[in-house]
């Protein structure tokens, strides 16, 4: 096993032991938090082995952009990389590199959450103006949430939808449903990849038990697969020297350790990737929001009064008890989720310290920081609304389409 395998070869006991006990416990499927429900950053950056993502990072991509950096950039939460420097190294020489991102469709709509790394990849895509596949893992959600197959495919649509209406270019752009695209190439990498890992290893990397099913085990080869090109002939044509960039949340990463042990073995360069913090659910920051708990998350097809609500109801907040003590001692921005989700969605950086400075010493009121976050998400999710409605099933066949995308390449 290698040193990258070994910094999440968990077995499952010690994983369990270790939620037990108050320990965190990250994985693709299942995120806790320390004894204080938070996620220790730190700790994962040394657990998981990737790198800190440093300011000298940041101003060389505005460097070789000629773009301000996103504000996920500049305010820390996109916190995390491997090799992303090889990326803009290549960048910089002018090799080409794509993107390859992913959703996995359990839900009719997407919510915020879902949102940070899209947004972040549409982000990417335009500025250094690359190529990009999103994988809609249809398949996962059968094997893992016990959806039908048909419903599994349904949703998989229905959020594609709300991926395009964030602003792709149908030109650099390949969606696709593993239910519908796994054969040929794909197929043929994933059988590649599957004969690299052993059961061990990914009942190490993953959690998995004697008890999962054996769809399970296969599946992280899957979602490997992406990381080469040589699965997107009408991409890549056969070139196997393109450099693959994964942004994604964090917990995603163990796939892709997997995946950069394999890759020298298939002639492939590693992937790098690029990662998030975890957006936080409404009722604090205790780890992912789940789709699955409507009052946990605001989703892109809530209504403004149903925004309003949510943030005004669950909101949990960081300021004072009364008003007294609010006045006295200021908010608490470290818990104050109205504060956490500014920064993650209001663009205006004055403006948000400004907030940040009058909120935490108390001059500005919980109800009037979440009054200032339910404009703003109102704003944001009526503007997405607006942009799926232009999304017909027409677009969304051209974005499914297996078609020749060797222009893409061009820059």
């Amino acid at each position: 096993m290698t040193a990258e395998e070994q910094q999440q070869a968990t077995p499952p006991a010690e994983e369990a032991a270790a939620a037990e006990s108050g320990e965190q416990v990250i994985t693709p499927w299942d995120v806790q938090g320390g004894a204080d429900g938070k996620v220790d950053y730190n700790k994962l950056i040394e657990q998981f082995g990737v790198s800190s993502l440093t300011q000298d990072l940041v101003q060389r991509i505005e460097r070789l952009t000629g773009r301000p950096a996103h504000p996920f950039l500049k305010r820390g939460i996109i916190f995390a990389h491997r090799d992303l420097h090889e990326i803009l190294d290549c960048y910089e020489r002018g090799e080409h590199f794509y993107l390859y991102t992913g959703r996995g469709p359990s839900s009719e709509a997407l919510h915020l959450g879902h949102l940070v790394p899209i947004m972040f990849t549409q982000w990417l895509q335009e500025v250094f103006d690359v190529p990009l596949v999103i994988q809609l893992t249809d398949d996962e959600k059968t094997l893992w949430r016990g959806l039908e197959q048909a419903e599994a495919r349904r949703l998989a649509r229905e959020n594609c939808k709300d991926i395009i209406a964030c602003g792709f270019d149908v030109n650099k752009t390949f969606i696709f449903s593993d239910f519908e695209y796994v054969g040929g190439a794909f197929y043929r990498h994933i059988i590649d990849i599957q004969r690299c890992v052993s059961m061990n290893q990914v009942r190490g990397i993953f959690g998995l038990t004697q008890d999962d099913n054996i769809g399970k085990i296969g599946f992280p080869a899957v979602q490997a697969a992406p990381s080469f090109p040589g699965v997107f002939p009408h991409i890549f044509g056969d070139r196997k020297d393109v450099r693959c960039l994964i942004p994604c949340a964090i917990d995603q990463d163990p796939y892709f350790r997997m995946t950069r042990d394999v890759a020298p073995r298939l002639g492939y360069q590693k992937p790098a990737l690029i990662e998030a913090r975890f957006f936080p659910a409404l009722q604090g920051e205790s780890g992912k929001m789940s789709a699955s708990d409507p009052n946990s998350a605001v989703f892109v097809n809530d209504s403004a009064k149903q925004i309003k609500d949510k943030i005004n109801k669950y909101a949990f907040s960081g300021g004072g008890a009364t008003l007294e003590e609010h006045r006295s001692r200021g908010a608490n921005l470290d818990i104050d989720v109205p504060w956490k989700y500014l920064n993650f969605f209001m663009e205006d950086d004055a403006k948000l310290a400004a907030i940040g400075r009058e909120y935490g010493a108390g001059r500005m009121l919980t109800g009037e920081v979440k009054a200032e976050l339910i404009a703003l998400l109102t704003d944001i999710v009526g503007r997405h609304q607006q942009a799926r409605t232009q999304v017909t099933e027409d677009i969304v066949d051209a974005f499914m389409a297996v078609r020749p995308m060797h222009s893409a390449l061009k820059r």
